[in-house]
């Protein structure tokens, strides 16, 4: 891997150079991460004219559980406790006599950015914008493999839940068992925060679970995911309880999977990201639901849950191949309930067979 993260930081090092900026810092931590492998919270990376810099507050543990950082990397441990990494590095850069340093300003407090400029008062500041996002929007298959076990981590915890007994249990309680399944399959935890919602909550996007409890007839609606060596994959599905689903549930099922499909068949590289929302949008809006749908129909997934591309009606942009994305419409009928469906795929070309789905949680209305 320690090619590969020089490669990234080369990369980086060339866009920064190109606005004019001898040297870098980078705060975000999946960014980071991205650019230098597991780190300690809090670390920065620094990359300088031919030397890269991780600084960092805590000590790097001997055989830390994710691993160590790229062995290319300098290591610079702040002596004492309160030290901030990112000052620590800006003094780094001025003293190896820097004249200037891209920051992610997007992720930099104000605070922060004025510490900065007090400490190296001589160091021009620029903006790199998201230039490590955009690196990081298309996936490596080493990047790909850990989502793909991210997503079967994911599968395994869902279809464990679907053999058990759900009458009567809480959302909130079937949250904390699916988030202890995903651990025990190996999972270094939830991707988010798991959302369990069931009858008049169902097909809610983002529903954080309650003390209701699952009744006979209810629509129960799920999404959850795991996180696998840092990356996040998302799968969601809906399922009816203990009976047989009466038309309109039926109905309304459908309805949002032909949506979900008609937006997975569109993912091929060149498609327009906003042509993606709109394959499953005016499906939704053919039969009556263009009030209340989602802002968007999907996103990229990563070392983050939400990253670049957003699958949006306004999104400015093409897919390319390697890029893994959720697809999850759903249409919610305020106190009725309502279906979302949701997988992680990766855009793939046809001749490479089309988009590669990696959540295989079957997607057919069950009854409980």
């Amino acid at each position: 891997m320690s090619e590969v993260y020089a490669a990234r930081r080369a990369r980086l090092r060339d866009r920064a150079q190109a606005g004019g900026s001898q040297s870098a810092l980078v705060t975000n931590p999946a960014n980071v991460r991205y650019l230098a492998g597991p780190a300690p919270q809090g670390a920065v990376l620094l990359l300088g004219k031919r030397d890269d810099t991780l600084v960092c507050t805590d000590p790097l543990d001997e055989r830390p559980p994710e691993g160590r950082p790229d062995e290319a990397l300098r290591i610079h441990e702040l002596k004492g406790p309160g030290g901030d990494p990112a000052v620590a590095a800006a003094d780094l850069a001025a003293a190896h006599g820097a004249e200037s340093m891209a920051v992610e300003e997007h992720h930099l407090t104000v605070t922060r950015h004025r510490a900065l400029r007090s400490v190296a008062p001589t160091l021009r500041l620029t903006d790199i914008g998201g230039a490590v996002e955009q690196l990081r929007v298309v996936k490596d298959e080493e990047e790909i493999s850990c989502l793909r076990i991210a997503a079967e981590i994911a599968d395994q915890a869902l279809g464990e839940l679907l053999e058990s007994i759900l009458v009567g249990r809480t959302e909130r309680h079937l949250a904390l068992e699916l988030e202890r399944r995903l651990v025990d399959h190996g999972a270094e935890g939830p991707a988010f925060a798991t959302s369990v919602a069931t009858g008049p909550h169902s097909g809610r996007r983002g529903h954080r679970p309650t003390d209701r409890r699952v009744e006979e007839g209810d629509f129960l609606s799920v999404c959850l995911g795991a996180t696998y060596r840092g990356y996040r994959c998302e799968i969601g599905r809906t399922f009816v309880i203990g009976t047989s689903p009466a038309d309109w549930q039926i109905e309304l099922y459908d309805l949002v999977f032909a949506a979900q499909r008609a937006a997975r068949e569109s993912l091929t590289p060149g498609v327009a990201y906003r042509d993606v929302d709109r394959a499953a949008r005016q499906v939704l809006d053919s039969a009556g639901y263009s009030e209340g749908l989602a802002a968007l129909t999907g996103h990229g997934v990563g070392l983050e849950i939400d990253e670049e591309p957003q699958l949006a009606p306004a999104a400015m942009g093409k897919l390319d191949a390697c890029v893994p994305v959720t697809v999850e419409p759903g249409v919610h009928l305020p106190g009725r309930g309502g279906v979302r469906i949701d997988d992680t795929l990766v855009v793939r070309p046809e001749a490479d067979g089309g988009p590669e789905l990696l959540t295989i949680t079957t997607k057919e209305l069950l009854a409980l």
